[in-house]
């Protein structure tokens, strides 16, 4: 029960911090902005392409990691798109942004919540997102901190996010170079609670 509720709670809490980055209109991370371009070029909603890309996330992690598939990481990529439509759709759909500093003072909230979120849902340890999947491959196979893992896997989301038109800005840099750290600073913390 506990860890389902660092599941929920966490990846409940990421989303919500996903959805402040895109409306903040700063730059989403690189994965979001990659979401809402392909959402924005082919259609369907940005919750959509987060399960779509997360299922072809799935089969490269299964195979960096010589290993089968991990389809429990479904479950997650599904919970998370519904909840990302539920914060874009529901919530905030009519949220529009109109001043800077309300914009920046979202995009820090947004940024804080994303790796709180992370940390929290990590101490499931039940499937992890596939971007996340991603960064524990990279770390498994080069030995690199978690921190450079999450690093590389968002500049190779920034690279595809460019070619669809994602939205891009100063906060997508920020995001990039700034999770890793983030998600350090905060996972003891959540790991002491779930000892």
């Amino acid at each position: 029960m506990k860890r389902f509720l660092f599941y929920v709670i966490g990846l409940f809490i990421l989303t919500a911090g996903v959805t402040f980055t895109i409306k903040s209109d700063i730059g989403a991370g690189a994965w979001d902005a990659l979401n809402v371009g392909l959402s924005d070029t082919f259609g369907l909603t940005v919750g959509s392409w987060v399960i779509i890309v997360g299922i072809i996330l799935i089969i490269i992690n299964a195979f960096l990691m010589k290993a089968w598939p991990d389809f429990l990481a479904l479950i997650t990529i599904v919970v998370t798109g519904a909840f990302i439509d539920f914060w874009l759709i529901t919530v905030f759909k009519n949220w529009q942004i109109q001043d800077v500093f309300m914009a920046y003072a979202v995009f820090v909230a947004g940024v804080i919540l994303i790796a709180l979120g992370i940390a929290i849902y990590l101490q499931a340890k039940f499937a992890v997102i596939p971007i996340d999947g991603l960064m524990l491959a990279i770390h498994s196979k080069t030995g690199l901190s978690i921190r450079t893992s999450k690093t590389v896997g968002e500049l190779l989301a920034l690279l595809a996010a460019l070619l669809f038109s994602g939205p891009i800005g100063v906060g997508t840099i920020i995001i990039t170079f700034g999770i890793g750290p983030l998600v350090q600073f905060f996972y003891p913390t959540f790991e002491k609670m779930n000892a």
